[in-house]
């Protein structure tokens, strides 16, 4: 395959107002539909990237660093910062907004990997990836500096 896609190709933001179906008990959004957002997100950035279905392969650790209460804006970004031969790395960020008072604070990230598909359902090449802005190099480095961190500590974790 000769063609390539850039980061900004695959650039994808969602926002979903937090509502009471989607909280639990004290008011705050639930893990698993958050974790629900960041696959969708990260889906359509992979799909967006690589002009074809995807599906989920992998999702590393999450962190799940700040709560997002009722009321609050949702905002989900994701992007592609690297590939293999079928699969597709997507950084996914999520931050919570206040509309009213305009603050927001990151709630969650994590990385995801799909394997795009052909028409039968079968793995297919990708397009490689290319950042020709100094902008969107660094997004991906940011990105692959982050999961190695992320993976150095959890090889940490284990040993100990």
């Amino acid at each position: 395959m000769d063609e390539t896609a850039t980061l900004v190709d695959s650039y994808t933001e969602m926002t979903e107002l937090l509502l009471p179906n989607d909280t639990n008990n004290l008011g705050r959004a639930l893990g698993g539909v958050v974790l629900h957002w960041m696959d969708i997100c990260g889906a359509i950035a992979a799909m967006r990237f690589s002009n074809r279905q995807c599906v989920t392969a992998s999702m590393e650790h999450v962190d799940f660093i700040s709560p997002i209460d009722i009321g609050e804006v949702v905002v989900v970004e994701a992007y592609v910062f690297n590939v293999g031969r079928t699969s597709i790395d997507v950084k996914v960020d999520v931050r919570a907004e206040n509309p009213v008072e305009g603050e927001e604070r990151p709630t969650t990230s994590s990385f995801f990997t799909f394997v795009a598909l052909d028409d039968d359902g079968v793995p297919t090449e990708v397009p490689e990836l290319v950042c020709p802005s100094e902008a969107e190099e660094a997004l991906r480095q940011e990105a692959v500096d982050g999961r190695k961190e992320q993976l150095s500590e959890l090889v940490d974790r284990l040993e100990s």
